[in-house]
């Protein structure tokens, strides 16, 4: 990930009790409404590919915290994030103006539902995303744990505009090139990008390019079969009952960490 010019960072209020105050290594902006950036990592931090942690910044004398999907996978040494930019957002409005130097908070306890602990056993795994929906999966296809359950990965991600799909087509490259990941990958990971306002996908929700086979078409592979399949989804609202319906429909069961299923769920926050 390319970076800005480094600043100093600057903390007007104190830094919160029981929160970690990181430092921004790296940002990048892909469009005017999506940008990344990654932080230093607590070296006590650990959590579960596909969880998410509260972020916020030393801007208040009460910061205002809101749930974000770790990016990064659970081996990394620093800590990822993909936000969208929301013009006059308590958080966002400000952390899109972050720069590498300033200061991160972060509270100590990750959670989430997109954990392999919450699915059961299968040969399938399906990622459904929209927009910044895509960052929990970020960290899902980069853990070699995934390829470890799973004979073959299908990552989708739709978005309005095809410039907002490039963070995921750039995951994806690195991934599959990734000197510690490519062994593990191999030919397993395959991902599908549409666009509801340009070219052919143009219109279509990614729940259309199910149900008229067109995704599975152009991936080559069968339809959605809940004996062996398990799925993922982070995203929308509306995506995210689009495709549970679909779902459950065909015989998919919500699962949760104390009861695996053949699907899960992220309700904590939408993109």
């Amino acid at each position: 990930m390319s970076s800005v010019a480094t600043s100093e960072a600057t903390t007007t209020f104190p830094i919160p009790a029981g929160v970690f105050a990181e430092t921004v290594t790296a940002v990048k902006h892909y469009t005017d409404r999506l940008f990344a950036f990654r932080m230093t990592r607590p070296a006590s931090f650990r959590f579960r590919s596909g969880e998410f942690v509260m972020i916020g910044l030393p801007n208040a004398e009460k910061p205002v915290f809101r749930a974000y999907s770790i990016a990064s996978p659970a081996w990394d040494e620093e800590l990822e994030f993909f936000s969208i930019k929301v013009p006059g957002g308590p958080l966002t409005e400000h952390l899109q103006k972050i720069k590498v130097g300033d200061t991160v908070l972060m509270r100590k306890k990750p959670t989430g539902t997109l954990v392999h602990d919450a699915l059961l056993p299968g040969k399938r795994l399906f990622l459904f995303s929209t927009g910044t929906g895509i960052a929990p999966f970020a960290s899902v296809i980069r853990d070699p744990e995934t390829y470890e359950k799973f004979d073959q990965v299908v990552l989708t991600q739709t978005c309005r505009q095809n410039a907002e799909l490039d963070y995921g087509r750039e995951l994806v490259e690195t991934t599959r090139n990734d000197e510690l990941m490519r062994e593990f990958v191999g030919d397993k990971l395959l991902f599908h990008a549409s666009a509801t306002r340009e070219g052919e996908t143009r219109g279509h929700r990614v729940t259309t390019l199910i149900e008229n086979g067109k995704l599975f078409a152009d991936l080559g592979i069968g339809p959605l079969d809940p004996a062996t399949d398990r799925a993922m989804i982070c995203g929308s609202m509306a995506m995210l009952r689009e495709i549970e319906g679909l779902l459950k429909a065909r015989g998919f069961e919500e699962g949760a960490n104390n009861k695996p299923g053949t699907y899960v769920v992220e309700r904590a926050f939408v993109d």
